[in-house]
């Protein structure tokens, strides 16, 4: 048999069994990684460093752990409580909440935190930090507070930020708290931050400048909004891959929903509250009615009740090495009922929902029974970490059949890592034609087709 037929057959083999496992067929488990903290709130790793994850304790501090060892580092990485408020309170929606580390972290030692402060209501502070004199310990010394935002309520503070691929810094703040947006400030652009997705520019400006394209960076609003009608958007992320933004904004009464919103969409987008409560009215709004064709529906939304949940908590699209088949999947969960689920587009443009509660909440390896998600967390190489707030732990996804060590592709087009290019990765890259982006995406222009095959064959090996 000639190579090319050898090619062939091998790759129709391989294809018809890949064709038969979608997704959505993908079985999944959990991991016990790290216990004993003191209410987990995120996780997240600085970047150009696969070896640890830093992870924020509500409380106000932040501590590191070393993935290699598997060890809790005894030291604290920074410690803020002192400045905070709420962190001892598992049900308090306030206290240290957020963490982003500057994309020149390595070079500058710039990293923003989000925390409530022990003042009035618990305003909202947004600061930089620097890294200390090693790696391991980061300096009060020189703090710059960026932002500060007054909060009439100690509730749906929010708390996200994170750098865009922009580079920009992104700040999610919810309504203010009470029920219902009483002072409808989620529609209000006017001398008004709250229920919005702010974006501002950390390397310009002091303590920052407003980048030209946001929408009301020329007049008409606050400068520093890039969308609105939020309610609560409590954890909010980038897919590292194609630039998209995926928000879980926190339902009133009925409804949680997942916000989409594709990478190069214009600033200024209006995701309904209060207007409306996912796709279902709420009520009226000086900025808005039910009707207005201008608001932008979720893309998924579950009900108030036990297979559904009451508090959404967002996660982020999968672009480990772990798990192939679930590139570009979005993972999400509810913080009352414990259920989890995944999104993951479909070629016509959509997205595919399904549960993935009997695979994630109970842990492969005695580490208990998931619950209280209060974040997901992302390392380096792209893999997904749970954060159990009033378990004290952080668990990893991983395969059912156990975790394997795995890393970027030696060579191009090696997608099993197994050092040759062949049939085998054929296979798989036939599973993905046509799919928007993904490993197979071998150029990088967002579509799987003849022009990543060109490339996959110029590195055959056989």
């Amino acid at each position: 048999m000639s190579m090319r037929r050898r090619l062939l057959t091998s790759a129709a083999i391989v294809a018809g069994m890949l064709a038969g496992t979608s997704a959505s067929a993908q079985t999944l488990s959990t991991k016990l990684v790290v216990s004993s903290l003191t209410r987990p709130i995120f996780a997240t790793h600085a970047p150009d460093d696969p070896t640890r994850l830093f992870i924020v304790e509500k409380r106000g501090v932040i501590r590191i752990f070393n993935l290699e060892t598997g060890t809790l580092n005894s030291d604290q990485f920074l410690n803020i409580d002192s400045i905070t408020t709420g962190g001892t309170s598992t049900n308090s929606e306030q206290g240290l909440l957020g963490l982003a580390f500057h994309p020149n972290y390595q070079e500058n030692g710039y990293f923003f935190v989000y925390y409530t402060a022990t003042a009035g209501n618990g305003d909202t502070y947004v600061r930089r930090y620097n890294r200390g004199s090693d790696a391991d310990h980061a300096t009060t010394a020189g703090a710059l507070t960026i932002l500060t935002v007054n909060q009439p309520y100690s509730n749906h503070n929010g708390g996200m930020i994170a750098f865009g691929p922009d580079g920009y810094l992104y700040i999610g703040l919810g309504d203010g708290g009470a029920a219902g947006d009483p002072g409808d400030r989620s529609q209000d652009v006017t001398n008004q931050l709250l229920g919005k997705m702010l974006r501002i520019d950390v390397d310009n400006g002091t303590p920052y400048s407003i980048p030209a394209d946001n929408p009301y960076a020329s007049g008409g609003g606050d400068p520093e909004i890039w969308s609105l009608g939020l309610r609560n958007p409590w954890r909010f992320s980038f897919d590292r891959e194609t630039g998209d933004m995926w928000i879980a904004d926190v339902g009133q009464n009925n409804r949680e929903e997942v916000d989409f919103e594709p990478a190069g969409a214009p600033g200024g987008l209006n995701y309904g509250w209060r207007c409306k409560e996912g796709n279902s009215c709420y009520t009226s709004s000086s900025g808005c009615s039910c009707s207005s064709s201008y608001l932008v529906d979720p893309i998924y939304t579950y009900g108030h009740n036990s297979s559904g949940g009451y508090s959404i908590t967002g996660g982020y699209a999968y672009r480990g090495c772990a798990i192939p088949e679930l590139q570009g999947t979005y993972f999400f969960a509810d913080y009352a009922t414990g259920n989890f689920w995944s999104a993951t587009p479909s070629k016509s443009g959509g997205f595919s929902v399904q549960s993935r509660t009997s695979e994630l909440r109970f842990s492969s390896d005695g580490g208990g029974t998931l619950g209280n998600v209060a974040s997901f967390g992302e390392d380096a190489n792209g893999e997904i970490y749970i954060c159990c707030q009033s378990l004290g732990r952080i668990y990893k996804i991983i395969p059912a059949t156990g975790e394997t060590d795995c890393g970027p592709p030696p060579i191009p087009a090696d997608f099993n890592g197994d050092g040759a290019v062949d049939g085998v990765d054929v296979g798989f890259f036939l599973s993905q034609w046509g799919q928007p982006g993904g490993p197979a995406d071998l150029n990088g222009d967002g579509s799987v087709d003849g022009a990543d095959a060109g490339i996959m064959f110029s590195y055959w090996t056989g």
